[in-house]
């Protein structure tokens, strides 16, 4: 799946041991930002080191992406847990996408009374 968006924010890394104990894994999530009506807002979760230095390096927060991504859901005691697993994220060819009216700006010159 793709989509794009603006960068809202950036997480802070998360570390952990490993099942097998051979070594540690590192996350890291980010929050991207659409010009969609509904459903605007997603966070992505970035595994490994090589993909979070990359990302870090590479985009900031108000950054312009596209990004590629995987749906996962997990299960765990019988509860289900679904993640956006970003695979790809680049600069996006778009241009800086506008922002939406508010509610309140959209209806302050509608009345008609």
């Amino acid at each position: 799946m793709k989509v794009t968006g603006t960068i809202t924010k950036v997480l802070d890394k998360v570390t952990g041991q490993k099942k097998d104990g051979s070594g540690e894994w590192i996350k890291q999530s980010f929050v991207l930002e659409t010009t969609e009506q509904y459903n605007n807002l997603y966070c992505f979760e970035i595994f490994g080191q090589e993909k979070v230095d990359n990302f870090n390096q590479y985009n900031k927060v108000g950054s312009v992406v596209d990004v590629d991504f995987n749906v996962s859901t997990n299960e765990w005691n019988g509860k289900y847990f679904t993640s956006l697993q970003m695979w790809k994220v680049f600069k996006s060819d778009v241009a800086t996408p506008e922002p939406l009216p508010s509610l309140a700006e959209q209806e302050s010159d509608d009345l008609p009374f």
